[in-house]
Protein backbone atom coordinates (compact mmCIF):
# COMPACT_ATOMS: atom_id res chain seq x y z
CA UNK A 1 0.00 0.00 0.00
CA UNK A 2 2.37 2.58 1.08
CA UNK A 3 5.00 1.17 -1.85
CA UNK A 4 2.18 2.05 -4.03
CA UNK A 5 1.70 5.11 -2.76
CA UNK A 6 5.37 6.16 -3.05
CA UNK A 7 5.91 4.96 -6.63
CA UNK A 8 2.63 6.35 -8.18
CA UNK A 9 0.94 9.54 -6.52
CA UNK A 10 3.79 10.97 -4.93
CA UNK A 11 6.03 10.55 -7.72
CA UNK A 12 3.73 12.51 -10.02
CA UNK A 13 2.69 15.21 -7.24
CA UNK A 14 6.48 15.49 -6.39
CA UNK A 15 7.70 15.69 -10.22
CA UNK A 16 5.00 17.72 -11.36
CA UNK A 17 5.75 20.56 -8.03
CA UNK A 18 9.58 20.16 -9.30
CA UNK A 19 8.48 21.11 -13.01
CA UNK A 20 6.28 23.59 -12.17
CA UNK A 21 8.31 25.09 -9.64
CA UNK A 22 11.38 25.14 -11.56
CA UNK A 23 9.95 26.72 -14.28
CA UNK A 24 7.86 29.28 -12.40
CA UNK A 25 11.60 30.37 -10.71
CA UNK A 26 13.20 30.74 -13.75
CA UNK A 27 10.15 32.29 -15.80
CA UNK A 28 10.59 34.89 -12.72
CA UNK A 29 13.91 35.31 -13.24
CA UNK A 30 14.45 36.06 -17.19
CA UNK A 31 11.31 38.54 -16.54
CA UNK A 32 13.11 40.80 -14.15
CA UNK A 33 15.07 43.86 -15.34
CA UNK A 34 13.72 43.74 -18.75
CA UNK A 35 13.02 47.64 -18.92
CA UNK A 36 15.20 48.75 -21.82
CA UNK A 37 18.66 50.00 -21.09
CA UNK A 38 18.79 53.53 -22.94
CA UNK A 39 22.83 54.38 -22.16
CA UNK A 40 25.25 53.13 -24.71
CA UNK A 41 26.95 49.69 -24.48
CA UNK A 42 30.60 49.44 -24.38
CA UNK A 43 30.75 46.14 -25.14
CA UNK A 44 28.23 42.89 -26.33
CA UNK A 45 25.79 41.71 -23.80
CA UNK A 46 26.25 38.32 -24.84
CA UNK A 47 29.88 37.94 -24.61
CA UNK A 48 29.64 39.39 -21.35
CA UNK A 49 27.08 36.94 -20.14
CA UNK A 50 29.14 33.81 -20.99
CA UNK A 51 32.47 34.78 -19.91
CA UNK A 52 30.90 35.82 -16.49
CA UNK A 53 28.90 32.32 -16.59
CA UNK A 54 32.17 29.85 -17.00
CA UNK A 55 34.67 32.18 -15.52
CA UNK A 56 32.66 31.81 -11.97
CA UNK A 57 33.66 28.08 -12.17
CA UNK A 58 37.25 29.29 -10.72
CA UNK A 59 37.80 31.44 -7.92
CA UNK A 60 39.60 34.11 -8.02
CA UNK A 61 43.46 34.17 -7.01
CA UNK A 62 43.01 36.49 -4.45
CA UNK A 63 40.38 34.26 -2.45
CA UNK A 64 42.17 30.91 -2.95
CA UNK A 65 44.70 30.98 -0.35
CA UNK A 66 41.61 31.75 2.36
CA UNK A 67 39.10 29.61 1.24
CA UNK A 68 41.10 26.82 -0.71
CA UNK A 69 39.53 24.19 1.60
CA UNK A 70 36.22 24.70 1.13
CA UNK A 71 36.79 25.22 -2.56
CA UNK A 72 38.22 21.61 -2.88
CA UNK A 73 35.18 20.36 -0.83
CA UNK A 74 32.90 22.44 -3.27
CA UNK A 75 34.24 20.41 -6.29
CA UNK A 76 34.45 17.53 -4.53
CA UNK A 77 30.75 17.57 -3.45
CA UNK A 78 29.31 18.95 -7.11
CA UNK A 79 31.51 16.63 -8.97
CA UNK A 80 30.81 13.96 -7.02
CA UNK A 81 27.08 14.30 -6.59
CA UNK A 82 26.80 15.02 -10.77
CA UNK A 83 28.61 11.67 -11.43
CA UNK A 84 26.23 9.58 -8.71
CA UNK A 85 23.07 11.42 -10.48
CA UNK A 86 24.10 10.99 -13.96
CA UNK A 87 26.26 8.67 -14.27
CA UNK A 88 25.39 5.81 -11.79
CA UNK A 89 23.88 2.05 -13.16
CA UNK A 90 20.47 2.71 -11.64
CA UNK A 91 20.02 6.14 -12.34
CA UNK A 92 20.74 5.65 -16.08
CA UNK A 93 18.47 2.68 -16.33
CA UNK A 94 15.57 4.98 -14.85
CA UNK A 95 16.06 7.58 -17.29
CA UNK A 96 16.14 5.37 -20.16
CA UNK A 97 13.34 3.75 -19.12
CA UNK A 98 11.88 7.52 -18.64
CA UNK A 99 13.20 8.92 -21.78
CA UNK A 100 14.83 6.47 -24.10
CA UNK A 101 18.16 7.65 -23.45
CA UNK A 102 21.36 5.91 -22.68
CA UNK A 103 24.93 6.53 -22.38
CA UNK A 104 27.43 5.21 -20.69
CA UNK A 105 27.34 4.07 -16.81
CA UNK A 106 30.29 4.42 -14.13
CA UNK A 107 31.79 1.16 -12.67
CA UNK A 108 31.21 0.25 -9.26
CA UNK A 109 34.39 1.18 -7.95
CA UNK A 110 33.90 4.78 -9.85
CA UNK A 111 30.47 4.91 -8.16
CA UNK A 112 32.46 4.33 -4.63
CA UNK A 113 34.59 7.14 -5.26
CA UNK A 114 32.12 9.53 -6.53
CA UNK A 115 30.41 8.46 -3.28
CA UNK A 116 33.06 8.86 -0.86
CA UNK A 117 34.12 12.81 -2.64
CA UNK A 118 30.64 13.85 -2.66
CA UNK A 119 29.99 12.95 0.87
CA UNK A 120 33.15 14.41 2.56
CA UNK A 121 32.78 17.75 0.66
CA UNK A 122 29.19 17.81 1.76
CA UNK A 123 30.31 17.25 5.28
CA UNK A 124 33.09 19.77 5.42
CA UNK A 125 31.13 22.18 4.11
CA UNK A 126 28.30 21.28 6.44
CA UNK A 127 30.34 21.44 9.47
CA UNK A 128 31.83 24.81 8.57
CA UNK A 129 28.78 26.42 7.82
CA UNK A 130 27.61 25.21 11.55
CA UNK A 131 31.24 26.54 13.93
CA UNK A 132 32.44 28.67 11.43
CA UNK A 133 31.40 32.44 13.20
CA UNK A 134 30.24 34.50 10.17
CA UNK A 135 28.60 31.36 8.19
CA UNK A 136 26.89 30.30 11.27
CA UNK A 137 25.44 34.08 11.10
CA UNK A 138 24.62 34.25 7.84
CA UNK A 139 22.50 30.32 7.81
CA UNK A 140 19.32 29.76 7.73
CA UNK A 141 17.05 27.00 8.79
CA UNK A 142 16.73 26.22 4.70
CA UNK A 143 20.10 25.94 4.30
CA UNK A 144 20.51 23.54 7.06
CA UNK A 145 17.67 21.69 5.49
CA UNK A 146 17.98 21.28 2.22
CA UNK A 147 22.38 19.86 3.02
CA UNK A 148 20.81 17.07 5.53
CA UNK A 149 18.15 16.28 2.53
CA UNK A 150 20.56 15.45 0.42
CA UNK A 151 22.69 13.63 2.45
CA UNK A 152 20.05 11.43 3.46
CA UNK A 153 19.20 10.98 -0.41
CA UNK A 154 22.76 10.05 -1.25
CA UNK A 155 23.17 8.06 2.00
CA UNK A 156 19.79 6.18 1.34
CA UNK A 157 20.95 5.62 -2.48
CA UNK A 158 24.27 3.96 -1.33
CA UNK A 159 22.50 1.64 0.78
CA UNK A 160 19.81 0.83 -2.18
CA UNK A 161 22.58 0.30 -4.74
CA UNK A 162 22.72 -3.45 -3.86
CA UNK A 163 18.79 -3.56 -4.93
CA UNK A 164 19.03 -6.50 -1.95
CA UNK A 165 15.89 -4.77 -0.10
CA UNK A 166 12.60 -3.13 -2.21
CA UNK A 167 11.96 -1.84 1.38
CA UNK A 168 15.40 0.15 0.88
CA UNK A 169 14.87 1.38 -2.67
CA UNK A 170 11.45 2.78 -2.23
CA UNK A 171 12.82 4.69 0.71
CA UNK A 172 15.39 6.05 -1.35
CA UNK A 173 12.54 7.35 -3.60
CA UNK A 174 10.66 8.75 -0.66
CA UNK A 175 13.79 11.07 0.55
CA UNK A 176 14.36 11.77 -3.61
CA UNK A 177 10.85 12.66 -3.93
CA UNK A 178 10.78 14.77 -0.51
CA UNK A 179 14.03 16.86 -2.26
CA UNK A 180 12.14 16.92 -5.54
CA UNK A 181 9.56 18.83 -3.34
CA UNK A 182 11.51 20.90 -1.61
CA UNK A 183 14.10 22.10 -4.22
CA UNK A 184 12.14 24.78 -5.60
CA UNK A 185 11.23 26.68 -2.62
CA UNK A 186 14.80 26.28 -1.58
CA UNK A 187 18.41 27.67 -2.12
CA UNK A 188 18.85 24.53 -3.93
CA UNK A 189 17.61 25.98 -6.84
CA UNK A 190 20.80 27.45 -7.31
CA UNK A 191 21.47 24.46 -9.35
CA UNK A 192 19.04 25.58 -12.21
CA UNK A 193 19.49 29.13 -11.77
CA UNK A 194 22.98 29.98 -11.29
CA UNK A 195 23.40 30.54 -15.78
CA UNK A 196 20.85 33.07 -15.51
CA UNK A 197 21.60 35.26 -12.54
CA UNK A 198 25.84 34.46 -13.53
CA UNK A 199 24.71 35.69 -17.11
CA UNK A 200 22.65 38.51 -15.79
CA UNK A 201 25.59 39.82 -13.79
CA UNK A 202 27.86 39.45 -16.56
CA UNK A 203 25.72 41.06 -19.32
CA UNK A 204 25.18 44.40 -17.48
CA UNK A 205 28.78 44.54 -16.26
CA UNK A 206 30.31 43.51 -19.50
CA UNK A 207 27.61 46.28 -20.79
CA UNK A 208 29.51 48.72 -19.06
CA UNK A 209 33.04 47.68 -20.16
CA UNK A 210 33.63 45.87 -16.54
CA UNK A 211 35.11 42.50 -15.59
CA UNK A 212 33.57 40.81 -12.92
Amino acid sequence: MIGAFIEGPLWYISSIVFVVGIAWRIISILRFGRKKNLAKPRYSHGGGALATIFRRFFPYSEFFEASKFRIFAGYMFHIGLFALVFFAVPHVEFITKLTGLSWATMPHWAFILAAELSFFGLLYLFIFRLTNPVTRLLSTRGDKIGSILVFVVMLTGCLALGRSHEFLRLFHLLTVELLLLYIPFSSLMHAFTFPFSRGFTGAVYHRRGLNV
